[in-house]
């Protein structure tokens, strides 16, 4: 391999990371588990990562769970969720703490579209954007930031973080063991893992419509 190729192969196994899992299972055993913790955590918790893997590595981790001398879905679970909490938490507080400082800076690594479109959504769906944002990739790397940014209070941005972070992981990892192993969910992996994510979208598109119609009738 050329040295002029390595940053290639290494973004293409980071942000693919979900087809990999067997391979580093084999290569690091249990050591996949803080692995995992690295890229859950970094994907929600520092806005300078949206482009890890999110969804699909939640799903991709839970069909792993299924099957024999594999991931321990309990074990899985734990730190899934821990890393999303956690993520979303150090992401309100660097908001918080450095975001108005960050966006004066023009930092190259933020784009201001993403940060534009993080306070877009959490304008229009207020402190539910916590919970919802969590369905859409690169929304939910920014919107805990513009939370601390902005007024929103701690305690109610945990408690969102805290129901946002159970449904999301529940709902990807569990749709994972139960349905990853499925012979044609196999074959078409890449195309379920869509539709979940169309699916885990629906409330926002409920909450947009309703929106719309209540500020049509006012």
């Amino acid at each position: 391999m050329e040295l002029s190729q390595i940053p290639f192969y290494f973004s293409e196994y980071v942000m693919h990371f979900d087809k990999y899992i067997p391979a580093v299972m084999a290569a690091y055993g249990s050591l996949i588990y803080f692995i995992l913790f690295m890229i859950i955590f970094c994907e929600t918790g520092l806005v300078v990562t949206p482009f890890l893997p999110g969804d699909s590595l939640l799903f991709a981790c839970g069909a792993l769970s299924a099957t024999a001398n594999s991931l321990h879905f309990g074990t899985l679970y734990v730190i899934c969720l821990t890393a999303a909490i956690l993520g979303d938490t150090s992401n309100y507080w660097i908001g918080e703490k450095f975001g108005n400082r960050l966006l004066e800076s023009h930092n190259r690594l933020i784009k201001p579209e993403h940060v534009e479109k993080a306070q877009k959504f959490y304008e229009k769906h207020g402190h539910k954007a916590i919970f919802l944002c969590r369905f859409v990739p690169i929304v939910r790397t920014f919107a805990p930031f513009v939370a601390g940014i902005g007024t929103m209070h701690y305690r109610t941005f945990l408690h969102y973080n805290v129901i946002g972070g159970v449904t999301w992981v529940s709902l990807f990892t569990g749709a994972g063991y139960f349905f990853g192993n499925i012979p044609f969910v196999k074959e078409n992996f890449s195309h379920v893992a869509l539709g979940i994510v169309i699916v885990s979208v629906l409330p926002i598109v409920y909450e947009f419509i309703k929106a719309k119609t209540e500020s049509k009738k006012s």
